[in-house]
């Protein structure tokens, strides 16, 4: 019979999030954190907060959303700010918030989930982390010390962390019957991070790890480029509009249409600026054919309405893996959003994203020393493993190596959980 857990293991990511325990002689798997989704192991990363600021997290953010009316926040793809030195607080009901506030309210429903489902107190957590918050060493290190800062807010006292490909490669190590060169391609929502290891099935040592690299580019970012393409111009981006007294024609602010294509941006947006800007572009308006489709951004803003669309944009993206035509389909009758997608427009829309995601895989090839010959394997995770078009074009680069597809959402969780278990026993 295993003892208690006494480390946890999150795997704390953009678009979802995930638990596991280790104690120092056994690893205890993902546990359920939301009893609402279709799989409880996963914890939807959406923090909500209603009018009187009670706060809900996973589906049940979502859920709660609705039940009021759309008159609360809800924010998602939070991890996507860590890095950056712009964000630092927003407004949630009457006061205000930083980063490392909302991030730790998140962490701390995770913990005190996990506290009762073993029935433990535990303080001491292994955290993942991407390769690169960003290109920029010094954000990178600032996204750390956030991350350690809202692990403290959640109750957290010994926090250490771990690269998330290196964590999927822990969970990788136990498939293998000879040593191999091993490439884990983790391709997230916010990041897509690579670690080459010379690798056993007795797992591998500081040593073995011969590259770890990434960039912030991955699933968010190409939904960005379908929103821009198919979604943008229902909303206004294609519109002209004119100052008060003005006579020189203006196109849409290219803010207003890259906040439009990022769900991180959008959800923190302040409200009140937005609108404004909005309502002088309406009231400037060259085309009065585009006023329905600023009213649409309108809606979208006010309402609260950027859950609708960007699931929609994510189901139409799932959708072009498998067919080459689909409809972007927004119900929301304030939205009202009917138009056609198709996979040749998200390969061209998205060409510049899966160009950075190779170039990285290419630099961490570099930094090891190796050929793209002399990877054997290559192992995928994460959510965006799932579209061929990011991972052909990986794969395409490996000419020798077999491809090996993990549990998209639960390696890396698995990973921690065994670095945890080592951390405990030492």
């Amino acid at each position: 019979m295993p003892t208690k857990p006494t480390i946890f293991a999150i795997d704390f990511g953009t678009s979802n999030s995930l638990l596991a325990a280790a104690s120092a002689d056994h690893v205890f798997d993902p546990i359920p954190l939301d009893d609402g989704a279709r799989d409880a192991t996963i914890l939807q990363t959406a923090l909500y907060f209603s009018p009187e600021q009670r706060a809900e997290f996973g589906s049940r953010a979502i859920r709660a959303l609705v039940e009021d009316g759309f008159r609360g926040r809800l924010i998602r793809s939070i991890k996507r700010h860590l890095p950056s030195r712009t964000f630092t607080k927003t407004t949630i009901g009457s006061r205000q918030a930083t980063l490392e506030d909302l991030i730790g309210a998140f962490l701390r429903a995770m913990r005190e989930r996990a506290c009762a489902h073993f029935e433990v107190d535990v303080r001491r957590v292994v955290l993942g982390r991407p390769a690169r918050f960003s290109n920029d060493p010094d954000d990178d290190q600032l996204a750390e010390e956030r991350l350690a800062a809202a692990a403290r807010l959640a109750g957290f006292e010994d926090i250490s962390f771990c690269p998330e490909p290196v964590a999927a490669a822990y969970d990788f190590a136990e498939d293998l019957t000879e040593p191999r060169v091993v490439l884990v391609a983790d391709l997230g929502g916010g990041t897509s991070d690579f670690t080459i290891v010379r690798m056993k099935r007795e797992g591998f040592e500081a040593r073995d790890v011969l590259a770890v690299g990434g960039v912030p580019v991955a699933g968010d970012a190409i939904d960005g480029a379908l929103v821009r393409t198919a979604v943008a111009p229902h909303f206004g981006s294609r519109a002209r509009y004119r100052m008060p007294f003005g006579k020189n024609e203006l196109d849409m602010p290219l803010l207003l249409v890259e906040l439009l294509a990022s769900p991180a941006d959008l959800t923190v947006a302040d409200r009140g600026r937005v609108l404004s800007l909005l309502e002088n572009i309406r009231s400037g308006l060259v085309d009065r054919e585009d006023r329905p489709r600023l009213e649409r951004f309108v809606a979208l803003v006010e309402d609260g309405l950027g859950f609708s669309l960007y699931e929609a944009v994510e189901a139409t993206k799932r959708r072009l893996s498998d067919v080459d035509e689909t409809v972007l389909d927004i119900p929301e009758p304030s939205l009202a959003v009917n138009a056609k997608a198709t996979r040749a427009e998200l390969e061209r829309s998205s060409e510049r994203q899966v160009q950075a995601i190779v170039g990285s895989l290419d630099k961490t090839l570099e930094v090891a020393g190796l050929a793209p010959g002399d990877v054997d394997i290559v192992c995928l995770t994460g959510g965006t493993s799932k579209m061929p078009l990011v991972t052909s074009a990986i794969t395409s680069r490996l000419p020798n190596a077999g491809v090996r597809r993990m549990r998209s959402f639960h390696s890396v969780v698995v990973g921690l959980a065994r670095r945890a278990r080592e951390l405990a026993a030492a």
